[in-house]
């Protein structure tokens, strides 16, 4: 019965609608930056505009810190498959309101019901895949789920950007892609049985058989979660004006540079299950975060646009390891009835770090300068690495 249940669920099509489904979330906030100068001065009558109008854009990152515990409760209570579908229809309804709605304040309320959904999807589809696969088979799609939600936002940030010079409405068009993915959702993906969610179908690891929670792993990797999407964010929100200071970059070339970053994400999340099938998820660790502190390095030097680039895709490439690394440890390490929690913490952890970033990088580079906030990112960096190393040194995976 398992093995059928298998094929059924590594088919084309219900492989190709959790990876669409999939690059919705990342970068869903960040697909109308482009508009942003256009809505400002739309809005401009608008009391404090400058303040709200920004706001759109960080909003999103701070609901789904908030909402993820709670769906990830749900989706071990409803399953994976009914939250996952309610999700799609907020995301295409709520994230498409700048399209439709006159108001600033019900534009942001919009914003705010779409960090809730990408919460949703982000929750319900990791924990499909590690439903729907185990061993290897799990870390391979892991990983190539972490590639298309880096090339998702390539895509969509870039369409914003082209949509925005036409009118700053209609990037929000993109956010109604969900709703063209519920038909697949519908046809293709399957609920698991009921038991799946209460004994393990991975025989690799013993960990995910037992009822403890390994609160070292967990607790390490949630605070590893939001310490590194703090220091990666740091490159959206900040890169564009350190290239500029330094080398007078166009903003299309800030744009390239940020591209490259998503670009080694996307790259090294394809070879994940490569590397990890020669080594451990402890030592993906040290690689990861080392190679990060390496890109944060090379980009506090600015010495040129050229080294900047090239430390910006560095950074990607660690990105690309670490994340699907921490969806794939924490669902072998942890019982499977206790999956959809232990998926909403990291989620919050990650997001949390998104909207967390900008208030830390800003008044510190003010303080110290942009050089030397990015160098404070790679010691950070080096940190992480040395913990996961020395904590996680003796833990059998």
């Amino acid at each position: 019965m398992k093995i059928a249940i298998a094929t059924k669920f590594n088919s084309l099509p219900t492989r190709i609608t959790l990876l669409v489904a999939s690059m919705l979330t990342i970068m869903a906030s960040a697909t109308i930056a482009p508009s942003l100068p256009a809505m400002l001065k739309h809005f401009e009558s608008v009391p404090n505009s400058a303040y709200w109008v920004r706001l759109v854009l960080t909003l999103p990152a701070l609901f789904i810190a908030i909402s993820a515990p709670i769906l990830g409760v749900l989706v071990d209570r409803i399953g994976r498959k009914p939250l996952l579908f309610l999700s799609l229809i907020i995301y295409g309804l709520a994230g498409s309101s700048g399209l439709w709605l006159n108001s600033l304040d019900t534009i942001i309320i919009g914003r705010a019901l779409l960090g809730v959904s990408v919460a949703g999807i982000s929750i319900s589809t990791t924990a499909l895949i590690a439903d729907y696969y185990s061993g290897a088979a799990r870390g391979k799609f892991l990983g190539l789920q972490a590639a298309f939600s880096s090339l998702g936002g390539v895509v969509f940030v870039s369409l914003g950007g082209w949509l925005a010079d036409i009118g700053w409405r209609n990037p929000f068009l993109i956010y109604f892609a969900a709703l063209l993915v519920l038909p697949a959702v519908w046809s293709f993906l399957s609920e698991p049985p009921r038991q799946d969610s209460t004994q393990s179908s991975d025989h690799s690891s013993n960990s995910e058989k037992s009822s403890r929670l390994p609160y070292l792993i967990v607790g390490l990797t949630f605070s590893a979660a939001m310490l590194g999407q703090m220091a990666f964010y740091t490159i959206p929100v900040q890169i564009p004006f350190y290239l500029k200071n330094l080398f007078q970059s166009s903003a299309s070339q800030s744009g390239i540079a940020i591209a490259i970053c998503t670009l080694g994400s996307a790259i090294s999340s394809f070879q994940y299950q490569r590397i990890k099938a020669k080594t451990t998820f402890f030592s993906i660790y040290g690689i990861a975060f080392s190679t990060m502190a390496l890109g944060f390095g090379l980009i506090s030097l600015g010495s040129s646009f050229t080294i900047v680039v090239v430390g910006l895709g560095t950074v990607g490439i660690g990105l690309g390891l670490v994340m699907p690394n921490m969806t794939f440890c924490l669902t072998s390490a942890t019982p499977v009835n206790m999956r959809g929690k232990i998926l909403g913490g990291l989620t919050t952890s990650m997001f949390l770090g998104q909207f967390v970033s900008p208030l830390v990088s800003q008044p510190l580079s003010l303080a110290i300068g942009l050089n030397a906030t990015y160098g404070a990112a790679g010691i950070a960096m080096v940190i992480l690495a040395i913990a996961f190393m020395f904590l996680l040194w003796n833990w059998k995976d």
